[in-house]
Order: C-alpha cells, then sequence, then structure tokens
C-alpha cells in the first residue's frame, strides 16, 4: 500500500488527497506539520530533499513528490473514473487548463501569501531554502488573481465542468485554488454567479470534504 505525505489544511496535498480519493486508491497516510517546520526535519528530507508535501511512497520504493506525478501515476494505475480525459483532444484540454489553473491561479495566490504572511518571513518559497519576502509580488499577485477570476468567470457561464463535459483534474485544481484564495481574503463567488454554482457542484462530492 503506498504511503501519502499529507498535511491537512495546506492546498497542494489537498490536490492530490481528491485524486486518490476520486480513484479509490487505498493508501496509509502520515501527517507532516508544516507550520511546525517537519517538512525540514531530516527525516522528511530523506523522503523529499525538496522539503515539500505531497509526497507518494509506492510499494517498490519510488517516490513521487508533486501533483503532477501523483495524478499521472494514480491515473494509470487506476484508469477509471479517468481524470485526465479519455481522447487525445480531451486529454489536451484537461492538460492545458490544469496548466493555466497552476501558473496563473494558484501562483498568483501563493504570492500573496507568501510574501505577506507573518509566519512566513524568510519563507517566501516553499523548499529547503530562505528566501525574503517581497510586498511588490503580494501586490502584483493579487491583481493576477483578480485578472484571472474575471476570465473564469466568463469561461465557466454555461458550462459544469472546467476543461471537459465532466469532471477532471482540471476541476480538482481549480477547486483547491479558489478555496485557497480565502486564505488571502478574496471572496471568488461575490460577482461571480458563474463561479459559484460550479463550486456548489463540487461541494457535494466526497472528496472535496476530505
Amino acid at each position: 500500500m503506498p504511503t501519502f505525505y499529507d498535511c491537512t489544511p495546506a492546498p497542494s496535498p489537498r490536490r492530490a488527497r481528491i485524486v486518490l480519493a476520486e480513484k479509490g486508491i487505498a493508501h496509509a497516510v502520515k501527517l507532516v506539520d508544516l507550520s511546525k517546520g517537519e517538512q525540514l526535519s531530516e527525516e522528511f528530507r530523506a523522503i523529499n530533499p525538496a522539503c515539500t508535501v505531497p509526497a507518494l511512497v509506492l510499494d517498490d520504493g519510488a517516490v513521487l513528490t508533486d501533483n503532477a506525478g501523483i495524478a499521472a501515476w494514480a491515473e494509470a494505475v487506476q484508469p477509471e473514473p479517468d481524470l485526465l480525459g479519455r481522447t487525445p483532444l480531451e486529454k489536451a484540454q484537461v492538460a492545458s487548463w490544469n496548466s493555466k489553473l497552476e501558473g496563473e491561479c494558484f501562483m498568483a495566490i501563493a504570492e500573496v501569501l507568501r510574501n505577506t504572511a507573518k509566519g512566513m518571513k524568510d519563507r517566501a518559497l516553499p523548499g529547503p531554502h530562505n528566501y525574503a519576502q517581497i510586498p511588490e509580488l503580494a501586490e502584483r499577485g493579487r491583481a493576477r488573481l483578480l485578472h484571472f477570476l474575471d476570465r473564469f468567470e466568463q469561461h465557466m457561464q454555461g458550462r459544469d465542468w472546467v476543461a471537459i463535459d465532466r469532471f477532471s483534474l482540471a476541476d480538482i485544481t481549480a477547486g483547491v485554488a479558489l478555496d485557497f484564495a480565502g486564505w488571502v481574503k478574496v471572496d471568488v463567488n461575490e460577482g461571480r454567479p458563474a463561479i459559484a454554482t460550479w463550486r456548489a457542484r463540487l461541494a457535494e462530492r466526497p472528496s472535496f470534504k476530505l
């Protein structure tokens, strides 16, 4: 049985947690308390030298240390229900939206949080090295997020799901990202009815309650 290294409040491992739940892949869980710096411990560095979660240790000892790898592995070992698309076009659409969401939404929120939170002083980037906060990046990140939300609201009008005609990895990434926006005090539902309707649909899924 694989072992999943998780931190319950954090958005990045939550994405992998939802993937594993949607796929019905049994796994053991070990919690890593980021607030206590356990990701920087020698014990965890032996699992993932990048000092980030999620990490998934497979039965053969191989370690997957990012959401892209975990999702690809999960899709290969448990093809149904598919999360990455079935046809070449669907696969491209899911991959494209997942990339947009990571770069234009997730990273924008992270720029705000990591460059403003007092608890992240000198920890403006995840990983083994310390980096100073840059207030201007927080300002830019908030602007980027709001611009993305305007575009995303337009995209979601008349749609049930983000990338294709059913739930996919893009919905997981988007759903977790927009929940994460609450950490920087952005109400993503306000004035965005299409986003609000879609988020209500996501909230009904058992995996999103984990």
